[in-house]
């Protein structure tokens, strides 16, 4: 086996352990992996130092937190953006609405396909939800259209499966 080859193979054996729970212990992390302390930390500072890994973050369980999960799917115009425009986008200047509306956005994609950008958010119920989406649309010129649904049940989040598992049956 090539060694670049054999490296890619240790790299995703360690990002798969660290997508499990990435506050895991590094001795415990090594083992399941089948390495060394040492390699686990050195190979993990190299993932960080290339960006392969952005962060590190907790799965929080809103519903204990009193939150609703929504998602908002968001389809723009074909209408050239002016590079004021762009910026303000790629920025994601939503600081002071998010915080003005007690909004907390967990997961946002650009997507091809039907909807142009898909936004996953917490609110305190679904009217809090529609102001944030509304002002939303306000806000980026180039909004065409816009359709919101709330998440009953998260089955699993960042590779996580949702403790409470036998609970989905009271959904089904």
């Amino acid at each position: 086996m090539e060694k670049s080859s054999k490296n890619q193979t240790d790299e995703n054996k360690l990002l798969t352990e660290l997508m499990k729970n990435a506050k895991e212990n590094l001795d415990i992390i090594a083992k399941n992996c089948g390495f060394s302390r040492q390699k686990v930390w050195r190979m993990m500072k190299q993932l960080e130092k290339d960006q392969k890994i952005w962060g590190y973050s907790a799965v929080v369980d809103s519903d204990k937190q009193n939150l609703k999960k929504f998602m908002l799917f968001f389809k723009r115009t074909n209408e050239p953006i002016d590079s004021k425009e762009k910026n303000k986008i790629a920025m994601t200047r939503l600081g002071p609405l998010k915080e003005e509306l007690g909004i907390t956005v967990l997961h946002s994609y650009h997507t091809h396909g039907m909807f142009d950008w898909v936004t996953i958010f917490t609110a305190k119920d679904i009217l809090q939800a529609k102001r944030f989406v509304n002002a939303l649309t306000k806000k980026y010129s180039h909004a065409q259209s816009s359709s919101m649904s709330q998440i009953l049940f998260t089955v699993r989040e960042n590779t996580v499966e949702n403790p409470k598992i036998k609970e989905l049956g009271n959904f089904l």
